[in-house]
């Protein structure tokens, strides 16, 4: 399958606009299991040939250009190949670079975008090149960006510790909300606080988060992290209660959960 996989890449590194592919996800990092999908990143810039990606990608499959997916995971398709699922991401290019240089000056931002329940958290871009694998790269400029990437910027691991602050503001407003017994707003503010104390750990410790999942379970892992981090986020996500007094109970919990969070990252 490897070897399909590397074929692949060679083949799509020759479309009209594509400057190369990197293989992204679990098996870039070594963690896949038998059934983990192939994930492939398409690099482009200004605007990939779609008809010769249609006609690599076969009439059956469905090719969603720049925007297809959302402003953030831009396009691509879903393939399967002797039984796997190979899911083709396209990235533009000097939109990775834009944002590669923003994170660079501590600038980030969370877009809404389909699939990413706690929003596109833009250093996911320069993360994905950094923890991915040159597949294809006739110019060896995927290489020379994850080269670049390959250092955590300091100035992004400040803003994305300092954005704990957002944590305190939500739970402020979850407050409000429990006393009226509005579970819906109280558990999106709950979610959020631990996917943005989540985010802060991994960046306290300069390791790419690229989305939710799997995000909770090497977070708790960290060096630093508290001791009952984990137990206590499953906790308010699983169960944060119907009552006032429930929800007001869980409230209380996340707040000292992001107390200690924030006292461990040495704000």
């Amino acid at each position: 399958m490897r070897t399909v996989i590397e074929n692949m890449a060679s083949q799509l590194a020759r479309v009209p606009g594509v400057v190369g592919v990197m293989l992204g996800g679990s098996r870039a990092r070594g963690e896949e299991r038998p059934e983990s999908d192939w994930d492939l990143g398409v690099y482009y810039r200004g605007a990939p040939d779609l008809d010769a990606l249609r006609a690599l990608a076969g009439p059956e499959v469905e090719v969603a250009g720049p925007g297809g997916w959302g402003p953030w995971v831009n396009g691509g398709a879903w393939l399967r190949v002797e039984g796997v699922a190979v899911d083709w991401i396209l990235r533009d290019l000097d939109r990775v670079g834009r944002v590669w240089a923003d994170c660079r000056r501590g600038r980030f931002e969370v877009g809404t975008q389909a699939g990413h329940p706690l929003g596109f958290w833009s250093p996911c871009y320069p993360g994905e090149v950094a923890l991915g694998l040159p597949l294809a790269d006739p110019t060896g400029e995927l290489t020379r960006l994850k080269e670049q990437a390959a250092d955590y910027p300091e100035p992004l691991r400040d803003a994305l510790t300092a954005a704990t602050w957002e944590a305190g503001f939500l739970l402020d407003t979850a407050a409000k909300s429990a006393a009226r017994a509005d579970a819906l707003h109280v558990s999106l503010c709950l979610s959020r606080t631990v996917g943005i104390l989540v985010q802060a750990l991994h960046a306290h410790h300069r390791r790419w988060c690229l989305n939710e999942k799997g995000a909770l379970a090497v977070a708790e892992q960290l060096p630093d992290t508290p001791a009952d981090f984990g137990t206590t986020a499953r906790g308010l996500l699983a169960a944060p209660g119907g009552s006032a007094a429930e929800l007001t109970a869980a409230v209380a919990r996340a707040r000292e959960l992001t107390r200690e969070t924030v006292a461990a990252l040495g704000r």
